[in-house]
């Protein structure tokens, strides 16, 4: 018998920081964005497009999934850099425009 697997979160910040969908989405939902309020909304878009693609990923068997109870933490991760990508974007289409 197998005990639980320790919590592993440098693992949570390497699969949020490597995903290309939040960073493609923060960042052309923050780079579409005309007001600051708005780069939330983006970071949150982006943080369920990295979900669905590791679900998708999962449900492929392309990416290893153990079931340790890590998803809500990978979506928060994904929330933080989806913001950084999201106000990246933001500054760049505010800096596009001057």
């Amino acid at each position: 018998m197998t005990g639980l697997q320790p919590f592993d979160p440098a693992a949570l910040v390497v699969i949020a920081l490597l995903n290309p969908a939040v960073a493609i989405i923060g960042f052309l939902m923050g780079r579409a964005a005309d007001q600051p309020q708005k780069i939330v909304v983006a970071a949150f878009s982006a943080a369920l497009a990295g979900a669905v693609l590791i679900w998708i990923g999962a449900y492929f068997k392309i990416v290893p999934v153990r079931g340790s109870g890590t998803e809500a933490g990978l979506l928060v991760m994904h929330m933080i850099v989806g913001l950084a990508w999201a106000t990246l974007g933001y500054v760049a289409g505010r800096w596009r425009k001057k």
